[in-house]
């Protein structure tokens, strides 16, 4: 609301004008009463018309009333008191840009730019009103279909992005209860049927009520291994998934993000999730700590004396910190090296004036280095 305000108001400063007419004393004493409260009225008009519109729309009639009392009032006002309130047209040029159809607020700009003119042409040189009113009022009012259109499509993309979370998030639910379904469906079900048969079993052959409770007993084990095997999958961390946080979350900041649109195929399922933990640890320190501009996110196999490796290599442009290779205690580094070293990978750091970098680095084994990394089969 305030950044709004401030846009939208920062066109009073050519307010100035009529003001020091009024101030000035060219005008007796009825004028100058009746030219505050014409003012008072049209610069109260003016900012609930624009600010109002650009959040809410209102009524066609409304907008259509308002408009034509802004000019009315633009125009009486110019006519009686002189060529300094030829100003008003520079604001009911910018409301027509606020609020009319593009088409519509096209022909209304050019149509008050040129009223603006012509009044002018009685009241001065034609020369004072053209460059100093006639191009504000031109670029003024274009300037707010713009800025209308923009805001219009910031509003249409939070409602779009807050719909395909909404979308993600019911996807997400169906997958677990079919998974959830698939999982312990056939197991409950032979659960029942194993229970009822034991329980019919039991007076007469205990025996075999004993191999039925047994086989149940086996089941259910089976079935809790399997919902957690799931539930662990769910709450894996994945490289492709913290790519597109990493991205989303550096966007979200202000800070311009360069990350790999996709994650190398074929990586073991630890290496993968300790990588995946080091770029949400680094994603989140440049966004917190760097006071950073711009972050770079690189992801490359090199080949090296001691075999191949996966670098992950996160940059970015802020002040940086003094040393360079050591992982800082307690903001998190510690801790990665601490997972990268379970895979037998390491982490490096270097810090300087061109900002912060993390690198992360995981052997390739073997049977991997056959295919290389992203390939298909």
């Amino acid at each position: 609301m305030w950044q709004k305000l401030m846009w939208v108001g920062i066109w009073l400063a050519f307010m100035g004008a009529p003001i020091g007419d009024l101030l000035d004393g060219n005008h007796t004493t009825v004028p100058t009463v009746l030219g505050w409260a014409g003012l008072a009225g049209f610069v109260t008009v003016y900012l609930a018309l624009v600010l109002r519109h650009t959040a809410r729309p209102l009524a066609t009639v409304t907008v259509y009333s308002l408009l034509g009392f802004l000019a009315a009032l633009a125009v009486t006002l110019s006519l009686t008191l002189g060529g300094a309130w030829l100003v008003l047209f520079v604001y009911v040029s910018v409301s027509c840009g606020a609020t009319l159809p593009l088409a519509l607020a096209t022909w209304a700009i050019l149509v008050t730019t040129a009223g603006m003119t012509v009044i002018g042409t009685h009241l001065s040189h034609v020369g004072d009103v053209l460059p100093g009113l006639a191009i504000p009022a031109l670029l003024g009012g274009f300037a707010m279909t713009g800025v209308r259109h923009l805001i219009r499509t910031s509003v249409e993309l939070r409602e779009a992005r807050a719909t395909v979370a909404q979308l993600a998030a019911n996807e997400e639910r169906l997958r677990m209860a079919r998974d959830l379904h698939d999982l312990l469906g056939h197991s409950l079900s032979l659960i029942t049927l194993k229970s009822e048969l034991a329980g019919r079993m039991l007076p007469g052959r205990p025996e075999q009520a004993a191999r039925e409770v047994a086989d149940i007993e086996r089941v259910s084990r089976q079935a809790l291994a399997d919902v957690r095997a799931a539930v662990t999958g769910y709450r894996r961390v994945t490289l492709p998934a913290e790519l597109a946080g990493a991205r989303t979350v550096l966007n979200a900041a202000g800070i311009q993000a360069d990350v790999p649109p996709e994650a190398p195929e074929g990586l073991p399922g630890a290496e993968e999730e300790v990588l995946a933990w080091v770029l949400r640890e680094a994603a989140t320190n440049v966004v917190r700590h760097s006071g950073a501009r711009h972050c770079t996110v690189t992801l490359a196999e090199l080949q090296t004396l001691d075999g191949r490796f996966l670098e992950l290599r996160v940059q970015d442009d802020g002040p940086g910190r003094t040393g360079t290779g050591v992982p800082v205690a307690g903001n998190g580094l510690t801790g990665l090296a601490e997972r990268l070293e379970k895979v037998a990978g390491v982490l490096e750091t270097e810090s300087g004036r061109k900002g912060f970098t993390l690198i992360a680095r995981i052997p390739l084994i073997p049977a991997a280095s056959e295919t290389p990394l992203g390939s298909g089969p």
